[in-house]
Formats: structure tokens, sequence, C-alpha cells
């Protein structure tokens, strides 16, 4: 379970007083006994209620109606007749089961309390429904503009009438959660997308369906089709909330994104008479119950998914990460099972001479029929590296022109058991970035010992961090750089914040035969619960193919060699 604090940002529409509009504020109110606070005194201007601990009676409208025991178990009010601080919200949530409908103007007297950070009344002594009102939602945008913060329209009914993408989907299929930004998706500011963390924060917004149940039994948009990270939808309407150390937003209507971001049904094509891709497997084990699948049926639905991205890529030599560390067995079950489905004898591997200790290692087949092994296979005995490098040299079969991979998976970003120069510097590159910058380093060393070099995989790097420009400073050039658009230009997402990575870095030499290179963008994009697990996946949403096959999106390369 991933929950993940961030900033939520609105601005009001200019020639709004106070972002409210009410069609009912000049009808007299019908309640018998007057309120003794308006919801702008409850809710203060600060983040947490002045009047906390005490009773109150407050008079609103009903805005938002989530009572069932399957949702919020209360409702919102608004205030129709708003005070004239902006700092103040004129919204609140009432935890009552109390029989009340959108639109009901009510008499409401409860304790001011802080819920977890979400200024309510709760435990409510009564609720009294006395007439009719409207308040209509206020005009807001992302970001916020002047350094204004979001308290200010806690517990009110907002409206953004600006696009707003989907730039992430990790806990829609869990919570019924997707997370929006205003100016399309969101890249992770070490990307080399010039922006920063704060201006990311300020973009995003978290939606929510308005419930606390785990694993919904209907997931929030995907009828008639599943949300894909990149669709985008208009117009946004709910109350604004606070949970679990978020603001969120729950709809009142129901929210509509286009398909803005369509499925790439294979990768782009990349010319050349050599193809080379790069693949992070996901933990493809063999041995049940450890990273990978847990049991059989998982491991077929993994392995099915992986055959199909591989098919899809069709390449002439891959290199793997999060391949088991098993000696050839596990390899040695992918290679079977993709010839079974490309013919006999299409596909076979090459023995990592020095796998290292750790629980997974890198691995690489190849078509014998499209190129040949030169030499040996080569590895690195520095114990600098967690997972050594593997590294052949191979020509087409029908030229001469040797190109060498180097398939590498750097440490990751995790913190544990870091400490001094690995622990996280606070530069936004995580933990282990000293670690990695050195197996950068000696992964230039064997590059510049090799033919041709192409270093591919899985960095754990993003493309203006340190690694990267270690590698790229001593001469290899980024091929993903070169042919792919930057707002296209990522493999990976985590925590709403796309960004590259996984990595195809050419000798300058070898740069100049690489005729295109894309990132196939089937997995990144793509919501968690369609993958190969049955825990908590729907079991009608699983497809045999090639998307959601892993966390990582593949990297294709063509290469013309002679």
């Amino acid at each position: 379970m991933r929950r993940t604090a961030a900033a939520l940002a609105t601005v009001l529409t200019a020639g709004l007083a106070g972002g409210v509009q009410t069609a009912a504020a000049a009808e007299p109110s019908t309640c018998g006994t007057p309120a003794d606070h308006q919801i702008a005194e409850v809710q203060g201007s600060g983040g947490t209620s002045p009047v906390s601990g005490r009773t109150v009676r407050v008079e609103g409208v009903v805005t938002a109606d989530f009572q069932r025991s399957d949702q919020l178990k209360g409702f919102f009010i608004q205030d129709p007749t708003p005070d004239t601080d902006p700092r103040t919200s004129d919204g609140l949530f009432v935890y009552s089961a109390a029989e009340v409908a959108e639109g009901d103007r009510v008499l409401v007297t409860g304790k001011a309390v802080e819920y977890n950070g979400l200024t309510e009344l709760s435990p409510v002594s009564a609720v009294d429904v006395c007439g009719k009102g409207r308040v209509a939602p206020s005009r807001v945008r992302l970001p916020l503009a002047d350094g204004a913060e979001p308290e200010r329209y806690e517990g009110m009914l907002l409206r953004f009438g600006q696009r707003l993408t989907a730039t992430e989907t990790y806990t829609l299929g869990r919570y019924g959660e997707v997370t929006v930004a205003a100016g399309g998706r969101l890249f992770q500011p070490t990307d080399g997308h010039g922006s920063t963390q704060a201006e990311t924060d300020a973009r995003k917004l978290l939606v929510d369906d308005g419930s606390n149940v785990q694993n919904p039994d209907t997931i929030p948009y995907t009828d008639p089709r599943v949300l894909r990270i990149g669709d985008s939808a208009h117009g946004l309407t709910g109350v604004l909330g606070y949970g679990f150390g978020e603001y969120r937003l729950q709809p009142t209507r129901k929210a509509h994104f286009a398909n803005t971001n369509r499925r790439p049904g294979r990768p782009r094509h990349v010319g050349g008479n050599v193809r080379v891709a790069a693949f992070n497997a996901l933990n493809w084990f063999t041995t049940l119950g450890e990273r990978g699948a847990d049991t059989a049926e998982e491991q077929e639905r993994q392995l099915t998914k992986l055959i199909a991205a591989l098919r899809g890529l069709d390449a002439d030599a891959v290199g793997l990460m999060e391949v088991e560390n098993n000696g050839d067995t596990a390899v040695k079950a992918l290679v079977d099972r993709l010839n079974q489905a490309a013919g006999a004898g299409t596909y076979t591997w090459v023995k990592h001479p020095h796998p290292g200790t750790d629980a997974i290692q890198v691995a690489l087949i190849y078509k014998p029929a499209k190129v040949a092994p030169v030499g040996a296979p080569r590895s690195s005995q520095d114990p600098v590296f967690d997972r050594p490098p593997l590294v052949q040299t191979f020509r087409p079969a029908s030229g001469r022109t040797p190109f060498t991979m180097i398939v590498n998976h750097f440490k990751s970003k995790g913190c544990s058991g870091a400490d001094g120069p690995d622990e996280d510097q606070g530069d936004g590159q995580g933990c282990y970035n000293a670690r990695r910058v050195a197996q950068a380093e000696a992964i230039g060393e064997i590059a510049d010992g090799s033919q041709n070099p192409l270093v591919i995989g899985d960095l754990n790097s993003y493309a203006a961090e340190d690694p990267v420009e270690v590698l790229t400073g001593g001469g290899l050039v980024s091929q993903t750089k070169r042919f792919v658009r930057p707002d296209r230009r990522y493999s990976y997402v985590f925590d709403g914040q796309s960004g590259e990575l996984d990595h195809a870095l050419a000798g300058k030499s070898l740069s100049q035969q690489v005729t295109g290179t894309t990132i196939w963008h089937v997995n990144s994009d793509e919501p968690v619960f369609l993958d190969y697990n049955t825990e908590f996946n729907p079991p009608g949403f699983y497809r045999p193919d090639a998307f959601r096959s892993s966390d990582h999106d593949p990297i294709l390369l063509g290469l013309r060699l002679r």
C-alpha cells in the first residue's frame, strides 16, 4: 500500500466574489432556531478549527451526499451566505447518517473536530432539514496563485474548468483514486524537464471516489475502457476533502476522461537491419513465493504477458533486468516459452559469467539467425556492483560491424541500509546516488574498452541525474534523447511523476549507425490492476497481452550495421 503526500493548488477565476455563486442566497432561512456559528467561523483562517472541541450549530446547504456505509458516512454542507474573508472556507463535512439530500437546507448541531486533518462535525446530535437551497460550485484553476493554500476551499463545492490530465493511477484499483495535473503529465524534477518539485506539486490534484473502502467492487473510470495516464478531463466538479495526508476532490458529477493517450498496439518503427531492446521484466522468477509470482496461476499469467511484450518488440537482442538469479533456470524458461511462440531455435541466451549474489540478475537473449556472438561474454568483479553487468559483443549474421551490448541494472533509490554518502542528500536523486555514480564510472571504463559500446538497462537514475551525466560526459550518446520527443521520453511512473529510468546510450561511432529509437509505452501508463497478480485485481481485467507486463516500458533501437 502506498500513500503519498501532495499539495493541491487552485485559483479562483477572476470576477467571482469569493468564488461562490448562490442562487438561493436571498431566500430567508426557514430554520426555526438560528445558527450560533457561521461555517467560516468553524473552519477559521488556519489549518485547524479555532473552535475545535466545542459543540456548534451551523446552517448550510447540502452540496454532496456520501452517507452510505461504503462511502464517507457523511455529507458536505456549504454556507449560501459566505463571509468576506477569502482565507476561510465556507464548506464543512458532517459525519452523520441522518437522512438528507443534495439541495437540502439544514441546521446541524455537533462537535467541531479535526479528524486526520479534516475539519468536521462529529459526533452530531441534531440534523434538521428546514428548506431548500442551492450553492453553485466555485470556479477554480490549478495551480493556485500567490502562494494561497487549498485549506481555504476545504469542504467547498468546486469546479475545475480547465483540462486536467491523469498523471497517476497506482491506487485506482485499491482506493478508487487518480491524480490529475494541469498542463499535462508531471515529470520527475531530476528528469530534465525544467520543473521544480514545488511547481510539480502545485499542478496536481487527487481525485477520489467518495469512499474509504479498499478494493471497491466497481473501479472508477474503467467503463467503457480503462483509464490510462495521459487521458484527460474537463470540468471536474466535486467537494474538496482531506485525508491520508492530502487534499482530495470527491466528485459530485461523474468525470469523463477523453482517450487522449491511446494505447500503442506496436512499437514505433525504428528501422535498421538489427533491432536491440532493453526490458525490465519485473521480477521474472521461476521460484514461487519469492519476488515474483506467488502461485502457478500467477506465474503463467506473468509469463504470458512477458512473451507478448517480447514478441511485440521482435528484437534481435534483448537485455533483460530483474530475472531470478538461479543460474540459467529462469532465463531458459523464458526463452523456451518464447520459442514456442516464435518458432524453435528463434532465441537463445548468453550465459552470465558472473551474475553476483543478488536475488536478481541481468540477462541477455538473442536471435542466432540475426546476430552472432564475438568472443566470450564478460562481466565485472568490481564490488561496487550489486548486480554485475553482462557484456557481449555481437556482429550481424550478414555483416561484419561489431557492437557490444553492456546490460545493466544499477542500485535502486531505496534507502534500506544506506549510510554516509549513500544517504539521501536532499537533491532529488534518492539514496545510493553515490553508489550509482561509482557504477556509472565503472561502466564507462568497460565501454571505453569495448567495440561500439551500447550501454542499456535500468540505471535507476533519471535523465538529468549524476550517473547519466557521468556516462554522457564520458562520450556516450543518449539515443532516446536523439529520437524520442520530450513529452514521450519516460519509462516509469513513481508518485505520479514520469521519468526515464531506462536508458540506451551508444558510443559516438555506433550512435551514427542508430536509425531510430522508441520507448514502447505498454506498462508505465497502465493501471497496476491489469498485471498478472490475482490479489486485489478483479479477474475480468486480465488480458494475455503486453499491457502491464511490467512496471517499466521497454526501449527499442534500430541499428544499420554492415
